[in-house]
């Protein structure tokens, strides 16, 4: 009787632990294969807005840079703006955002608009990698809350937590 009890309980924590696992397969398969939440679209909108509202407030002007959400990315680079022919777009990490999108949003779109701003206004790096002080003056006056030079995953893992 108590073996019977035993195998029972063996073979349903199996079971729901099968369960689990095709859920977390089924959720990973879908954000990976669908466009991001309207959720997550309507908070990128939202900070862009905040930053062009303080770009126009700083600086006296605003434009408006392309926001490419793209799973192409290697590694785990947020974020990255690209200047190619005098054209400027920010690039955003779509496999971080899930697990991150709170940092994406407070950190890594200002940091990355600091980097377009920075190219607009004719600062092409040599040297410092793009993270210069003028740069990091750049990404707080648009609303960066971490204007580190590249992400820190301190901050990710304390912004988790419940206290």
């Amino acid at each position: 009787m108590f073996q019977k009890k035993l195998e029972f309980i063996f073979l349903s924590i199996i079971a729901i632990s099968l369960m689990i696992l095709a859920k977390n397969y089924y959720d990973n398969y879908s954000y990976n294969n669908n466009e991001i939440s309207d959720e997550y679209k309507r908070l990128i909108i939202e900070k862009e807005q905040e930053i062009l509202h303080l770009m126009q407030q700083n600086y006296g002007f605003a434009f408006k840079v392309p926001l490419i959400i793209s799973d192409e990315f290697t590694g785990r680079v947020y974020g990255v703006t690209s200047y190619v022919n005098g054209e400027i777009k920010i690039y955003l990490n779509k496999k971080v955002m899930r697990e991150s999108m709170e940092y994406v949003i407070d950190s890594v779109i200002a940091h990355e608009y600091a980097h377009a701003l920075m190219f607009k206004q004719g600062y092409l790096y040599s040297g410092d990698d793009g993270h210069s002080a003028l740069w990091q003056q750049t990404c707080v006056k648009l609303g960066g809350v971490n204007c580190a030079q590249y992400v820190d995953n301190h901050d990710i893992v304390m912004g988790k937590l419940p206290f």
